[in-house]
């Protein structure tokens, strides 16, 4: 990470990677208030972390690395596996099955153009 660009990340989040990573591709080289934009519009739980963690990582850029908030995109965005939650599910017949909750751990890494 260079002097430049400032990163934000969100560890263990209750939603799935993979409908994390459908939300996150929409902002990767945006400008920051185009993808706030998106994301304001987008009806998926996703979209809201997904902001949340912009947020920060613009504020990280503004207040630690005196950046210009106007000069500001979306460097780099990706979505990680995390942990999975692991819970009982009953069946049918006194059998039981698995029933797993995926976490992600979502980043964001802004830059000055």
């Amino acid at each position: 990470m260079e002097k430049t660009e400032a990163k934000a990340i969100a560890k263990t989040v209750r939603i799935s990677p993979r409908k994390t990573r459908l939300v996150i591709d929409l902002i990767r080289g945006k400008d920051v208030n185009e993808a706030r934009a998106i994301l304001a519009n987008q009806p998926q739980r996703a979209s809201g972390v997904i902001s949340k963690v912009l947020e920060s990582a613009i504020a990280n850029a503004v207040n630690n690395f005196n950046m210009r908030e106007d000069d500001l995109y979306v460097k780099t965005c990706f979505v990680d596996e995390a942990l999975v939650i692991k819970r009982i599910k009953f069946d049918s017949r006194g059998r039981t099955g698995r029933n797993d909750h995926k976490t992600s751990h979502i980043t964001i890494v802004v830059a000055e153009k």
